[in-house]
């Protein structure tokens, strides 16, 4: 098992959910954190405080990692004020929701606006951080994918094709860059964050098809993620966290 203690980690849209509740459980393993949010700054600079308080060295960030410039001075940002870098979470994402039926709906905008986020973003840090994370003993990467690029499902076409891509993203860097960096993928169901507030009723008709009758919180995404960063064999691997709404 990796030791986190000492290590440095860089979590993308760690602002809120998810991606906070990762940033905070590896401060809580001693590692150092990079904050990284778009917009969200007092809702970063909250998570911030709390990774601050835990004890750890952390520093914020703000950029669009859709954007290649950007992802670059992220990392560089993370490297320069943390010294380091030994893991990286792709958690940034985002959505528009448009019916699987309404093709035309499926705009080609709204198609950039996913696949620049979902896929080509977390192509961008992972390129960016490479070469630091080929430097660490045990580095890792865990990209957020979902249960969408696996069913077909989801808020969107173009999103669960993201999200599929995401996983075939995930083993081609795998591949590519053992045994040196390990890169695995989770691909979670419903996840109880801000994306689905006032959305009650599809969330309950989710839970109700699930098996364990749950959601998935960010706090169990959190837990995953620090499991794959730690499981020194795993590589190229997809998780599913879907409460097995999938076992059919």
């Amino acid at each position: 098992m990796i030791d986190l203690q000492g290590r440095v980690g860089l979590v993308t849209g760690s602002a809120t959910g998810a991606g906070a509740a990762t940033a905070i459980a590896l401060a809580e393993r001693g590692a150092g954190v990079c904050i990284n949010y778009s917009r969200s700054q007092k809702d970063a600079e909250e998570t911030l405080a709390k990774v601050k308080a835990l004890g750890v060295p952390a520093t914020i960030f703000q950029a669009d990692v859709s954007d290649r410039a950007q992802s670059e001075a992220l990392v560089a940002h993370a490297v320069a004020e943390l010294g380091r870098l030994d893991v990286l979470v792709n958690n940034a994402g985002m959505t528009h929701f448009v019916p699987h039926t309404d093709l035309d709906g499926m705009s080609s905008e709204k198609w950039d606006d996913i696949l620049q986020t979902n896929l080509k973003a977390p192509f961008f840090v992972a390129a960016a951080a490479m070469p630091h994370l080929q430097k660490s003993d045990g580095a890792a990467i865990v990209n957020i994918s979902s249960l969408a690029g696996i069913a077909g499902s989801g808020s969107s076409i173009a999103y669960a094709a993201s999200k599929g891509a995401l996983i075939t993203l995930t083993q081609s860097l795998a591949r590519a860059f053992a045994p040196e960096v390990r890169i695995n993928a989770l691909a979670p169901g419903v996840i109880l964050t801000r994306w689905v507030e006032g959305n009650d009723e599809f969330v309950q008709q989710y839970i109700d098809a699930t098996a364990v009758k749950k959601a998935c919180p960010p706090e169990s995404i959190a837990h995953a993620a620090i499991f794959l960063i730690e499981s020194e064999v795993m590589t190229g691997q997809t998780v599913v966290m879907d409460g097995g709404l999938t076992l059919g």
